[in-house]
């Protein structure tokens, strides 16, 4: 078994799609419409679906926001300097709303960026 992908319900699809490939460094997959159920999907990834993990954005037509809930946490990709990807981010107009540093009781360093519709992602320097 392999993890396919996470979906995530977006108000813009465009505006989800500039900020996961230009801002996060992503590249867009593939994306469709579905005119008889009025939805829109775009995967974007770090590599094909064939050997990565990717995310599914899916728009449905005239919804423009949603709740978050309290079960959903953050999604996390892990980078190799998180300094530079930080700078890197907030260059192209992301919000780093967590600096780097070490997660709480541990060393482990982490920083928080959330997206256009307010998901949290995360960040984890792996060495």
């Amino acid at each position: 078994m392999r993890l396919l992908h996470t979906m995530l319900r977006v108000g813009d699809l465009q505006r989800s799609i500039t900020f996961y490939t230009e801002v996060m460094g992503m590249k867009l997959l593939r994306q469709a419409d579905n005119e008889e159920y009025k939805y829109s999907l775009a995967f974007v990834g770090y590599g094909p679906e064939t050997d990565h993990t990717v995310l599914e954005l899916t728009y449905n037509w005239d919804v423009d926001s949603y709740e978050h809930g309290k079960a959903f946490g953050h999604i996390a990709i892990g980078v190799e300097d998180i300094q530079h990807t930080c700078k890197q981010i907030k260059a192209a107009g992301g919000d780093v709303y967590r600096e780097p540093g070490p997660v709480k009781g541990g060393s482990t360093v982490i920083a928080f960026v959330r997206d256009p519709d307010g998901y949290a992602i995360e960040l984890i320097e792996r060495t």
